[in-house]
């Protein structure tokens, strides 16, 4: 029997004309970060009974079988698609969503650009605990599902660890630092690059060395880092922060290791 979690890539497709790849786990937390390498969030709506769209939005609605992911549309709204016909058997709209740009400035397409050339390793840095001060080092194992063997994310035990994809590696571009004035170590990141664009990494298979990886959404900052560091870096970081990936296939990484596109 269909269910939210089976019909919400399909409502996703609906709104988005793309196809969502297969969900892992939770659906709606897998299709929020599906979502977040592409320039895309879904936003909460706080008083669903009474929001009134005239696009289309997302609902997971309570019938007589359970729970079900429909596409509402209109104002008033009504269901645009809802292939299991929960609202037509009467169920009742529990939460709902808009589908969103974070930045609203960047094209839909290629949000963060598709060139992102190739480059070199300049720096790896550890902290075996979350707030710990980092440690640059020469080599690292990447742990193929886990991380860089020794660091805190891959013991799940970093500040943003957390279910899903994205919190395995992260990578930074070291002449962003040095344009914005902050240090390897309080970048808090794993990987600093030269010479490649991250960004455009996001949703894409890379080499770093030997080791496969592939990048999820990027490492915007936040107030987290500020407190870490000094304030006023939010706003010269924003969609400079570098980028959250996952290891597909682990080995040693090396400082000068060549990053290189995949796909």
């Amino acid at each position: 029997m269909a269910g939210f979690d089976a019909e919400l890539g399909d409502c996703i497709e609906q709104i988005l004309g793309v196809v969502p790849p297969p969900s892992e786990g939770d659906a709606l937390l897998f299709h929020k970060q599906w979502l977040g390498g592409r320039n895309l969030g879904l936003v909460p709506i706080a008083d669903v009974a009474a929001f009134q769209w005239p696009g289309a939005w997302l609902a997971r609605v309570r019938a007589a079988d359970g729970r079900h992911a429909v596409v509402m549309f209109g104002a008033p709204s009504g269901p645009f698609f809802d292939p299991s016909g929960a609202m037509a058997a009467g169920g009742t709209i529990e939460e709902g969503w808009i589908v969103a740009p974070l930045d609203v400035r960047l094209p839909v397409a290629a949000p963060y650009g598709s060139a992102a050339g190739t480059g070199s390793v300049a720096g790896l840095l550890l902290a075996a605990e979350a707030e710990a001060p980092l440690t640059r080092v020469e080599t690292a194992t990447a742990l193929a599902g886990r991380g860089l063997e020794g660091d805190r994310y891959a013991r799940r035990a970093g500040t943003f660890s957390g279910p899903g994809h994205g919190y395995e590696l992260t990578l930074v571009e070291v002449e962003v630092l040095e344009d914005v004035g902050l240090s390897w170590e309080d970048a808090r990141r794993n990987v600093v690059t030269s010479g490649i664009g991250v960004n455009a990494l996001s949703g894409r298979r890379f080499r770093i060395g030997a080791v496969e990886c592939v990048g999820r959404r990027l490492a915007e900052p936040c107030a987290h880092l500020e407190r870490l560091t000094r304030p006023g870096l939010l706003r010269p970081l924003v969609h400079r922060g570098g980028l959250r990936a996952d290891i597909l296939v682990g080995g040693t990484i090396r400082v000068g290791d060549e990053i290189v596109p995949l796909d």
